[in-house]
């Protein structure tokens, strides 16, 4: 397994990616097939923040992409505790099955609200993100979207072939959003 280590306002010492490769080895002896372990230290500038040390774990792989971060005023502690987060999350994604039955086809309620260019209120895009998708069950986005940690999955269905959308309802429960030609 790969681990590539990046710093963004702090200059990584040797002590600090030592410490970073230790700790990070024990997602490898899990022997799960990862291919690369991302770990980015990031210290936030603002004095206002006490816990300004963030460490984000990134595994990369065959399966799902897996995300842990952590922060606190201390490095080694973030770097350490983003690593606890890490395992418990493979661990988890590794050990449970998602019984849950696709989502009933719903109509959408409500009304259209025509907002012109330039109005308070009109939405700005103030990020692109590019994915790639791959194919998989419904049940498999929910889990990586979980391990992401974010409210929706984009993801082709490999029964169907088509684009569809995983997403965590404010209820707990799961929708999936099948696109049709």
């Amino acid at each position: 397994m790969q681990v590539v280590i990046k710093g963004k306002n702090i200059d990584v010492t040797d002590a600090l990616r030592s410490h970073a490769e230790s700790k990070v080895s024990r997602v490898e002896k899990l022997g799960l097939g990862f291919k690369e372990i991302e770990v980015k230290l990031i210290v936030e500038k603002n004095p206002r923040i006490k816990k300004n040390q963030i460490a984000e774990l990134t595994v990369t792989g065959d399966g799902p992409m897996i995300r842990a971060t952590e922060r606190d005023g201390d490095m080694y502690v973030a770097i350490d505790k983003a690593v606890l987060k890490l395992l418990r999350q493979i661990k988890k994604f590794h050990g449970k099955r998602i019984d849950r039955t696709q989502a009933q086809d719903s109509a959408l309620r409500g009304r259209a609200v025509i907002i012109r260019e330039g109005e308070p209120g009109y939405p700005r895009i103030v990020r692109k993100k590019s994915i790639g998708l791959k194919p998989m069950s419904p049940e498999e986005a929910a889990l990586q979207m979980e391990m992401l940690g974010h409210d929706f999955f984009i993801f082709t269905d490999e029964a169907t072939d088509r684009v569809n959308v995983v997403y965590k309802r404010k209820d707990g429960e799961y929708g999936l959003i099948e696109t049709s030609r």
